[in-house]
Parts: C-alpha cells; structure tokens; sequence
C-alpha cells in the first residue's frame, strides 16, 4: 500500500487507515483479528482507536495484537482521548488532567509506552483551549506520544487551535485533524479543508462511506446484519437515509457499473484522492468488508467521473 506524509509532519502512514470503533462490541476478538492480519498484509500502517470506544475495549483488542499479530514497529498506532461513557451517558471532557489520566489509561490497555498519534477527540466549550492544547504539548514533551492532533473540530476551531500552537516556542505542533467526510458529506471542503492546506494539517476522513450507506447496501431496505440494523448505531446510519443520500447512492452505483468496480471502491478512491486527504479511516464489521477496501489501492477515478460526482454531491456541502 502507498504511504503518505501526515500533513507537514515526518510521520508516513498508508493511505488508508483501519478504524476499530466496533471492536469489542459488534466485531468480536477473532474477526478484529482477520482484520487487523488482513490490513497488515496488504501494506497498511495506521490503525486508529480511542479510549472512548466500547468501553476502552477496542484499545485492549488493538493491545493484544501487538507483538503476535503485527510487532509494534509495524504499525502507526493512534488513539484519541476526551469522550467517555458513564452510566450509558456520553460525557465530553478536555481538561489536561482528565486528558492526560487517559493517555496513562490507553498506553496500559494497548500496552505500550507511547503512541505514534494522540487525538483531542473533540471540542468542548467547557475547557479554555489553551489548557486542552497544553495536555497536548506534555503528552509529546514526556514521550507518551510521538505526534498529536485533533478531532471533529470546526474550521475556525481548528485554525485557531493550529495558529496557538505555532505562535508559542516549544509548542507541539499539530500533525492533523479527523473529520467525517464523504460525497454524502462535504461540509469540511467549506473551512476545514483549507484551513489544515493553509497550516499544514493531515486530513483523516472518518466515515468515508458515508455510514456505510455508499456501499448501497441500504438501497431496498435495511439488511439485518447491518450496522442500521444495530439499535446502537441505527440512528447514525438513519441520518442518510433520505432522498437526497439516495440520489448520490445511485450516481455512485452507476459509476461503479460502468467501471466495473463496486460503489465501496468508487466512493472510498473519491475520498482518498481528495485534496488534502493523507487516509479515509475504513471501520469494517468483517475481514471480508476490510478487503474489500484494501482492493482499492491500485484503482483511480477517471476526471469525468470525479467531475460528475462532485457535481450530483454538490447538496453535501451545504
């Protein structure tokens, strides 16, 4: 698989990432396992996690693994910090005390020293940024993490966050920004996009697949071993389920019936040729749905089905 610069970093990542948010839950150990072999076989580096996902077990699966599935050199390790669950509550919290606890907590659970990439995992009005980004700056300063980053912020959020970080000598600079971002949803090409172009930020698109939705897999209904099918994410997926979505769903479809590929590989090569894009982190149930977007590393869209795309998907900008 092809490697690319994480923003002006010198941090190289393949151009796909493997998103574990299910792991734990809905993927169980052995099929996370035939994912993360998978991954690794074809070429692939940045696995992605979070202390906030299904209860930190998604970061104790990815911590087995290392050292018998893949060795810890092998791998671009990240995880991100600031949501949590308590009592079937989600809560937000970026102070550098609660930041910094979890750091401590996820290097347990993985069971390493540091991590290659630590992410704010979102926003919060509730902490001055300035402390938010100072947990950053300790989490590098101590080794805990190689590079860090941010999440799901705005665009001035993210400009703001990016310009603090260079104005203050000794600062840790951000490496780069996840965001959800698909032709079903284009809102980060608006400010984001140009703000990480314009302060040298990586882009990591989560949900390059719409939910799910672009694989047309909803098209006739809601397949029961989906995730619209999963009381947990119903409501996730249901959020494109509307006529609009449909139509780009078709247009996908079509494209991919003329290129003989599949509406995953046209909508997934869409995302990661963007510009500005470093790797479309790729959640997947199974190994099989996992390889299905590993097929995609040789393939590019010719300009007049880019063109066309961008012009049925122009709504998701709004």
């Amino acid at each position: 698989m092809q490697q690319r610069s994480l923003g002006s970093t010198g941090l190289r990542v393949s151009r796909l990432g493997l998103g574990t948010m299910t792991w734990g839950r809905d993927t169980d150990e052995h099929e996370a396992r035939d994912q993360l072999i998978a991954f690794a076989e074809a070429g692939g580096t940045l696995v992605d996690t979070a202390a906030g996902y299904t209860d930190g077990d998604s970061e104790r699966l990815v911590g087995s693994f290392i050292g018998d599935v893949v060795a810890r050199d092998e791998i671009v390790l990240a995880t991100k910090a600031g949501i949590s669950r308590r009592s079937g509550e989600r809560r937000t919290d970026t102070s550098r005390g609660h930041l910094l606890t979890t750091l401590d907590a996820s290097l347990v659970r993985l069971g390493v020293d540091h991590v290659d990439l630590w992410q704010v995992h979102v926003w919060s009005d509730e902490t001055p940024l300035e402390e938010t980004l100072t947990a950053l700056d300790l989490a590098q300063s101590s080794g805990r993490a190689s590079y860090v980053g941010i999440s799901n912020y705005s665009g001035w959020q993210t400009a703001q966050s990016a310009t603090w970080q260079r104005a203050v000598p000794g600062r840790a600079t951000l490496a780069s920004t996840q965001v959800e971002y698909s032709l079903l949803n284009r809102h980060v090409e608006r400010e984001v996009l140009p703000a990480c172009a314009a302060l040298g930020l990586g882009v990591l698109p989560w949900s390059p697949l719409g939910r799910g939705v672009l694989t047309g897999k909803y098209r006739t209904g809601t397949p029961s071993d989906s995730r619209g099918a999963s009381p947990t994410f119903a409501g996730f997926v249901g959020a494109y389920l509307d006529d609009d979505s449909a139509r780009i769903v078709e247009a996908v479809v079509r494209a991919a019936e003329g290129l003989g590929w599949t509406p995953l590989e046209v909508a997934l090569v869409w995302v990661r040729d963007r510009p500005g894009v470093t790797a479309p982190i790729v959640g997947a149930r199974t190994a099989q749905q996992v390889r299905g977007a590993l097929s995609t590393d040789d393939k590019v869209l010719p300009d007049e089905i880019v063109a066309a795309l961008d012009d049925v998907s122009r709504g998701a900008l709004a």
